[in-house]
C-alpha cells in the first residue's frame, strides 16, 4: 500500500503546538518548525478509519476498556520485541511523564536522590526538581567507535544512596539503541545497589534497520521485577494529541502502588478516541510503520550526505533509533546563543538547542526529521544559509 510521506499538510491552523507556540520560545511563528518530537506525516489509515467510526457515532461518553485493548498491546511486544508479557501486568495512563511523575511521588521521598543521564529529554531533570528531589547525573559524554556509552564508572561511583534510575531507551536526543549487553552491565549495578529502574522507552518502535529495542525488563526475571516500564503509541503513530500511553509493571507490589495512585487521582479511564487508536494501531499499524521507517531512513541518509556535502562546520553521527538527528555546532566557532540567533533570524528554522538537554548539550543542536522529504531539504537549507550564507 502506498502511504502520504511526501504529502506537506498544513498544520498551522490545527491547533498544532509544534507549529504555534513557536513564539513563545523563538518570539515569533514565521519558522520552519523542526524541534517538538511529533511528525508532520498523516498517521495510519487505519487509525484514521477507526476514529472517523468513532466520530460518527455521535456520543463521546465514558469508555470501559475491553480485553481486546490489553491483548492488543501483549501482542504488539511479543512481535516486535520478542516480550511475552501478561495483560495484568498492564496499565493506562494519560502519558509518559506524568507517570514518571507519580511514581517518582509514590516511591521515593523528598530529597531522595534519582539519576539521570545527560543530555536526555528535558522534563526528566524538571520532573526530578519540581518533585523536590536531588538530581544526580551521569553525563553521557563518552564516544567510543562513533557511538555514545554509557560511562559505568561514573555511574557506580555516584550510585551509592540513590533510589532511582530512569533510563531513555531508545535515547532522546543522542538516537542510540542501548544493546542487551549494555543495558544487564546498567541493570547489575542497579540491582547492586537496590535502585529501581524507571525505563521510558516511548521511542522503542523508531528503530533504524541492523538495530534492535531491547526492553529493560525482557532481560531476566530480576530485572522485570526491579523495573517499571513506559511505551506508547504516540511517539510511533503521531497520536499524542490523543493522550495515552501504557505501563508494564511485572512486580506487583509496584503494580498496586501505581494502582493506588491513579485511583486517588481518578485516572481510570482513556478518552472515547484513544482506546481505538490504541487497538487499531496495535492491531492493524504494522505494514504502515513499516514503510514509514523505511522513509525515515531515507530522510535520514539524505540529512546527513546534505550536511557532509553543504555544511562541512557541522558534525553527525546517524542515529540508531528515534527521527531525531543529533547535530555538532561546536566546530562553527559560534557560540549556543550565536547559532540559535542565526538560526531564527538569519535561518527562519525552529531547532532544539543542545542546552536544553542538559549537560553534554553544549554546542549541540537537536533536528527532528519526521516530515517530508521536501520539508526536510528545506529546513537543511535554511540551516545553511544561517551558518554559511
Amino acid at each position: 500500500m502506498s502511504y502520504k510521506f511526501d504529502d506537506v499538510i498544513d498544520r498551522s491552523n490545527n491547533f498544532s503546538a509544534k507549529w504555534s507556540e513557536m513564539d513563545k520560545k523563538y518570539g515569533t511563528n514565521d519558522l520552519l518548525p523542526m524541534w517538538i518530537a511529533d511528525m508532520d506525516f498523516e498517521t495510519a489509515p487505519c487509525i484514521i478509519n477507526e476514529l472517523r467510526n468513532r466520530l460518527e457515532q455521535g456520543i463521546y461518553g465514558y469508555t470501559t476498556r475491553p480485553a481486546s485493548y490489553n491483548k492488543s498491546i501483549v501482542n504488539w511486544v511479543k512481535r516486535r520485541y520478542g516480550w511475552q508479557i501478561k495483560p495484568e501486568w498492564l496499565m493506562f495512563s494519560p502519558g509518559v511523564i506524568p507517570t514518571i511523575s507519580i511514581l517518582i511521588q509514590e516511591m521515593t521521598k523528598e530529597n531522595d536522590k534519582i539519576m539521570i543521564q545527560e543530555p536526555v529529554y528535558s522534563p526528566f531533570n524538571s520532573v526530578v526538581n519540581q518533585n523536590k528531589r536531588d538530581l544526580v547525573i551521569s553525563p553521557l559524554v563518552k564516544i567510543e567507535d562513533g557511538n555514545y556509552i554509557m560511562d559505568y564508572e561514573d555511574i557506580e561511583s555516584k550510585i551509592k544512596d540513590v533510589k532511582m534510575f530512569i533510563l531513555c531507551n531508545p535515547h532522546n536526543p543522542v538516537g542510540r539503541v542501548w544493546t542487551r549487553e549494555e543495558l544487564i552491565k546498567l541493570g547489575d549495578i542497579c540491582m547492586k545497589h537496590n535502585v529501581l529502574v524507571i525505563s521510558d522507552e516511548i521511542h522503542s518502535d523508531i528503530i533504524l534497520k541492523n538495530h534492535k529495542h531491547t526492553p529493560f525488563a525482557s532481560i531476566s526475571e530480576e530485572f522485570a521485577q526491579n523495573s517499571i516500564t513506559c511505551m506508547a503509541p504516540t511517539k510511533t503513530f503521531n497520536i499524542a494529541g490523543l493522550q495515552m500511553s501504557q505501563v508494564i509493571l511485572p512486580n506487583e507490589n509496584y503494580y498496586k502502588i501505581l494502582d493506588d495512585a491513579f485511583i486517588r487521582l481518578d485516572i481510570r479511564r482513556n478518552n472515547a478516541f484513544s482506546l481505538v487508536a490504541t487497538q487499531a494501531a496495535y492491531n492493524e499499524g504494522e505494514e504502515w510503520l513499516e514503510e514509514y521507517l523505511k522513509y525515515l531512513e531515507g530522510n535520514i541518509d539524505f540529512a546527513i550526505n546534505y550536511i557532509k556535502e553543504n555544511i562541512p562546520s557541522l558534525k553527525v553521527r546517524k542515529p540508531e533509533g528515534t527521527y531525531l538527528l543529533w547535530v555538532d555546532f561546536s566546530y562553527t566557532g559560534l557560540s549556543d546563543d550565536e547559532v540559535c540567533k542565526l538560526l531564527v533570524e538569519k535561518g527562519k528554522v525552529a531547532l532544539n538547542s543542545g542546552n536544553s538537554f542538559g549537560i553534554g548539550g553544549k554546542g549541540y543542536q537537536r533536528i527532528n526529521l519526521a516530515c517530508p522529504r521536501s520539508m526536510v531539504e528545506e529546513g537543511l537549507n535554511r540551516i545553511k544559509k544561517a551558518i554559511i550564507g
